[in-house]
């Protein structure tokens, strides 16, 4: 395991009384980050949930956003954006954009855990423009040309 990376955050006053984001279990991968607000989201729509916290991630790193799987599972509520991605340079509000592909409109409340943080190192590329690519085996073959799920049985 390595050491933590340390991220600092920046409570917001209507984040006062709440949680820092934190991980469940020992092995968890992502952090369960709280709503600082009461909110309904009806079938098919989407609402960016505050979470009364602003980060200041370290250079070389990012936080994904990501969803959790119960609320996914169980009421069809979702970020429309998997993975969303917080930038080391952002000192705004994080936000969850959620958006509810379930049937009846979703309550959430101040303090429910509404979606997974997970702190990621970033690498940036750097463009070298070609005439020709190396060949591979696959070649161009995208979308289903290694085959479908039939033959993963």
């Amino acid at each position: 395991m390595t050491d933590p990376v340390s991220v600092s955050v920046k409570r917001l006053p209507h984040g006062e009384g709440l949680a820092l984001p934190a991980y469940a279990t020992p092995g968890s991968a992502g952090m369960d980050v709280l709503s600082a607000e009461d909110v309904t989201i009806a079938p098919g729509a989407r609402y960016a949930v505050a979470t009364g916290l602003a980060l200041a991630i370290p250079a070389g790193y990012e936080i994904q956003v990501r969803p959790r799987s119960g609320l996914a599972l169980k009421h069809g509520i979702t970020v429309p954006n998997t993975p969303g991605t917080i930038d080391s340079d952002y000192r705004g509000e994080l936000k969850v954009i959620l958006i509810n592909h379930g049937t009846e409109p979703f309550a959430i409340a101040r303090g429910d855990r509404v979606a997974q943080l997970v702190l990621a190192p970033v690498v940036q590329a750097r463009w070298s423009e070609v005439t020709e690519l190396d060949a591979t085996g696959r070649g161009a073959g995208g979308f289903g040309s290694t085959g479908g799920h039939a033959r993963l049985g």
